[in-house]
């Protein structure tokens, strides 16, 4: 889920026109506080690896979540009551229709633009079904990047079809989170993780709670203990949400130091190392540490070859404030 939708900063509320962040640094060109940037690979749940590959949002496709169920646990027989088309009366119709028709499905969309993986969670359901749930999440998979409320929508009408599949109600999460709708996403993402036992989802699930004003809860998740056996971009991931909470907390100083004790100085030049290091630029300049602030800066820019944040931005406008002070 990319970078125009109602993504995170580290600092507090969330920021329509961007995306799943777990507080890390935006891209070159939005808004820059602190925290932003997109999680990792990009995981998604339209087109996902095997459940025993996954990390969490940020390196995505965890190491140490409880994966999937088999497509055979989502099973109900040929014509389960929850697989064929509803119907509506009175005044629910209009609504409720247009939710399960979903929005008009791209003709070049078939359904194999899934993984393997995914497509098999499908294979119980009636075939005709199966391919239109497809379709819908695929659409949503091609449109969350650039229009995460129109993917929303197609994730909808997927899990109106086959709510009891958890593949599909991690889709409408991430979607729903895509699309700035915090409150939906946490409740899809905590139903996903009932059926499935899955932990990738904690950095998102967190984020979404600093969004609905729950820095506490946040900083609960980012303590599960699953997290220590997550992969080093998706404990970035959950990094970034936990001094995204301290600073809503108003509590700088932790902030800093959750930010310290992260591979701040890792060789790597992943996203995910970018990331940190721009939040931890931002954090201390909003600590008042403006020469350190600067210094970090310039680290995240050493390393930002393809401009997911602004850091060189921040770092020009940083040594003009420090010229005039």
């Amino acid at each position: 889920m990319a970078d125009q939708r109602g993504r995170r900063d580290g600092a507090g509320a969330p920021r329509k026109g961007g995306g799943p962040r777990q507080g890390g640094a935006p891209r070159k060109g939005t808004s820059a506080r602190s925290g932003g940037g997109r999680s990792g690979d990009d995981r998604k749940p339209y087109d996902r690896k095997p459940s025993s590959e996954r990390q969490p949002p940020g390196g995505r496709k965890p190491a140490g979540h409880g994966g999937g169920k088999p497509a055979s646990d989502n099973r109900r027989g040929p014509r389960a009551e929850s697989d064929r088309k509803p119907r509506f009366d009175g005044a629910d119709r209009t609504e409720k229709q247009a939710v399960y028709d979903g929005p008009p499905l791209p003709e070049d969309v078939s359904g194999a633009e899934l993984s393997a993986s995914v497509r098999a969670h499908l294979k119980g359901l009636p075939e005709k079904l199966a391919a239109r749930v497809a379709r819908h999440m695929a659409a949503a998979g091609q449109l969350v990047d650039d229009d995460p409320e129109t993917a929303y929508q197609h994730t909808l009408a997927a899990k109106a079809r086959a709510p009891r599949i958890a593949v599909v109600r991690e889709a409408v999460g991430e979607a729903a989170y895509a699309a700035g709708h915090y409150a939906e996403a946490l409740a899809e993402l905590r139903a996903a993780k009932r059926m499935n036992g899955a932990t990738a989802y904690l950095p998102i699930m967190a984020d979404c709670h600093r969004a609905l004003g729950n820095p506490t809860r946040a900083l609960e998740l980012a303590k599960s203990p699953s997290v220590v056996k997550f992969v080093p971009a998706a404990k970035a991931e959950m990094t970034l949400v936990e001094a995204g909470a301290r600073r809503d907390l108003g509590q700088l100083d932790a902030a800093l130091r959750t930010l310290e004790v992260a591979p701040l100085n890792s060789k790597s030049r992943e996203s995910w190392v970018a990331r940190l290091r721009y939040a931890y630029a931002d954090t201390l300049e909003e600590a008042g540490r403006l020469n350190d602030a600067l210094t970090w800066f310039h680290k995240t820019n050493a390393i930002d070859s393809e401009e997911i944040t602004d850091a060189a931005d921040r770092a020009e406008a940083l040594e003009k404030r420090i010229e005039r002070e």
